[in-house]
């Protein structure tokens, strides 16, 4: 079992991120069985749900390009998705296999139209905070395992904004399935280590 000053981070197990979804992730459901045993070792579960409205400045239909291009937005450069998880859709819901009965909190990221949300603490902006790094600390959480979907995407941000923030992270990367869109899992993995992120199986 995890010490009491620990939690596990599940991030975006969804409909729309696993096969037969809108952006789905390669082998995104087989992770769903050891996540459900990790969240059995864990005092504090967390659980973030992608949460989009229909109009969402990261769809690439609002803006007539092709998905996964690149377009500048005020707080940088953003890709550009296929409409997905759009909020009280059924590719938003949950993969029905996860157990989302043990999750202290289901935080949910991504509802504001004119900025993204990859990140578990912060809006793509950087700047605007999603309440989570006051919860941790509030529990007196210390150190954060993160897995789920995508590892090189919002695992990824979310596990370097915690150890920007002062946590001591891991992310379980078994329990993790990548994008990996032009090198995007390597850079992930790099920018993971770089900011003291450790990298476990």
């Amino acid at each position: 079992m995890a010490a009491a000053t620990e939690a596990l981070i599940v991030i975006d197990i969804q409909n729309d991120f696993c096969p037969g979804g809108a952006l789905a992730v390669a082998g995104g459901d087989e992770i769903i069985p050891r996540v459900n045993a990790l969240m059995q070792e864990f005092p504090v579960t967390v659980l973030t749900q992608d949460w989009h409205p229909e109009e969402h400045s990261s769809f690439a239909a609002l803006h007539d390009a092709a998905p996964f291009s690149t377009i500048q937005m005020p707080y940088g450069p953003q890709t550009l998705w296929p409409v997905h998880c759009v909020w009280g859709s059924e590719g938003a819901a949950f993969h029905p296999k996860l157990s989302v009965d043990p999750a202290d909190l289901i935080l949910r990221k991504g509802f504001r139209p004119e900025v993204d949300s990859y990140s578990a603490f912060f809006e793509n902006d950087h700047l605007t905070p999603t309440g989570l790094t006051g919860y941790l600390r509030e529990r007196g959480i210390t150190d954060l395992a993160f897995v789920g979907l995508a590892h090189d995407f919002c695992v990824a941000w979310s596990a370097i904004d915690a150890a920007k923030l002062g946590f001591r992270v891991k992310v379980l990367e078994g329990a993790c399935r990548a994008i990996d869109l032009n090198g995007s899992l390597a850079a992930a993995r790099d920018a993971m280590r770089a900011a003291g992120v450790v990298l476990a199986e």
